[in-house]
């Protein structure tokens, strides 16, 4: 390969500058929410959740930017490692990670909690995306489409037992996307479809959980327990609703400063924005979302390898997906799940993850050019 071809040019400032500035308003968002319990923050005081987001941010920007000039390619090569390493720290997590709002997914290392699931999605893309595009020929093959299909399940049964609905879905559209853009026969994805929907009244009584019911329940009748289960998302909604046009002004919302929110600074922080930075606060964060999300399926245009279009494309679904969820939990519109917002939310796996991905997504773009019918087929 010709690393002259690899040209700082092709670096895509847009796309780093958009997760930047995403992060910023996190870490006011998290600066705000947090106030009343910590004050303002000295500098370097890692005690402090913003000036700890900031830490991970700044950890997370050196990563991506190494990354970048890594060749993407070598993630091929590791693939298979790392798949078997995420599968057993879930399989671990399930046995025996921390117990947090009745549910098992985070592990402490050295004082922090990781939260493997977030780092297991990015593993799994990589993995796909390695699996289908050295069987790019035999993609239509039923054997190649189930092979592709057990990738995932496996992790996704994981989550799902921890229990983490919202990840779980996830997992799933990660490889439904990915294997529609590797080209999987149509017919495969819609007689899994149909049996799935067929399968699923069978899977709420079978595998569902008490406390999962409990959240469908919760969220279906919020008002049925108002001081209870449904209290989080009565909440979130009234400091929306309340934002009005403008906001109240960041540090000035009700809901937040009162801490009427359990996770105001990760899951609810949306409603942070919605209270305090109102309608137009939400419409730059969804804006900053939207170019970050174009930039990136820029990316899978522009790769010139099927390796590069399939991490870039899992990625997209990863992001959107999430940010999805998380908003549609805090507006009500989804059954409430602990899916963190992207770079927004509070939480160094999750960030540093992301950041990854970002790494990633810059390295496809810096050597498209690179591109020869070897690497094509040594991915």
């Amino acid at each position: 390969m010709n690393t002259r071809t690899i040209r700082l040019r092709d670096f895509d400032p847009v796309l780093m500058l958009a997760a930047l500035a995403l992060v910023g308003i996190g870490a006011l968002l998290i600066y705000s929410a947090s106030l009343n319990q910590f004050g303002t923050p000295a500098i370097g005081d890692l005690a402090h959740p913003a000036m700890r987001q900031a830490a991970f941010a700044t950890v997370g920007l050196v990563i991506a930017l190494a990354i970048a000039r890594a060749n993407y390619r070598a993630l091929g090569v590791l693939s298979v490692g790392m798949y078997v390493a995420a599968i057993a720290v879930l399989a671990f997590l399930v046995v025996a990670g921390d117990a947090t709002y009745g549910s098992r997914r985070w592990i402490e290392i050295g004082g922090t909690q990781v939260q493997p699931s977030e780092i297991a999605k990015l593993v799994v893309i990589i993995a796909l995306a390695k699996y289908l595009s050295d069987h790019r020929e035999q993609i239509g093959d039923l054997r190649v489409f189930l092979t592709s299909l057990a990738m995932a399940a496996v992790p996704t049964l994981l989550v799902f037992a921890e229990p983490d609905l919202g990840s779980a879905v996830i997992f799933a559209a990660i490889w439904l996307g990915m294997v529609l853009a590797a080209g999987a026969r149509l017919r495969h994805v819609v007689g899994l479809v149909g049996v799935s929907l067929v399968a699923v009244p069978f899977a709420f009584v079978g595998l569902v959980t008490d406390y999962q019911r409990n959240r469908i329940a919760t969220w279906l009748d919020p008002e049925s327990d108002p001081l209870g289960a449904g209290f989080q998302s009565l909440q979130a909604q009234i400091g929306i609703g309340s934002g009005g046009f403008f906001g109240k002004g960041l540090t000035e919302g009700g809901q937040t400063q009162l801490d009427y929110l359990r996770t105001e600074t990760t899951d609810y922080v949306f409603s942070v924005l919605g209270e305090e930075l109102g309608f137009i606060g939400a419409i730059l964060l969804f804006s900053l979302f939207i170019i970050l999300l174009w930039r990136a399926l820029r990316v899978a245009e522009l790769s010139r390898d099927l390796f590069g279009r399939l991490l870039a494309t899992g990625m997209v679904i990863f992001i959107l997906l999430q940010t999805f969820i998380n908003v549609g939990v805090n507006v009500g519109l989804l059954p409430v799940t602990g899916i963190p917002l992207p770079f927004v939310s509070q939480g160094g796996s999750s960030l540093i993850t992301l950041f990854i991905c970002i790494g990633v997504l810059q390295s496809i773009l810096m050597r498209r050019r690179t591109f020869t019918v070897s690497n094509y087929y040594d991915t």
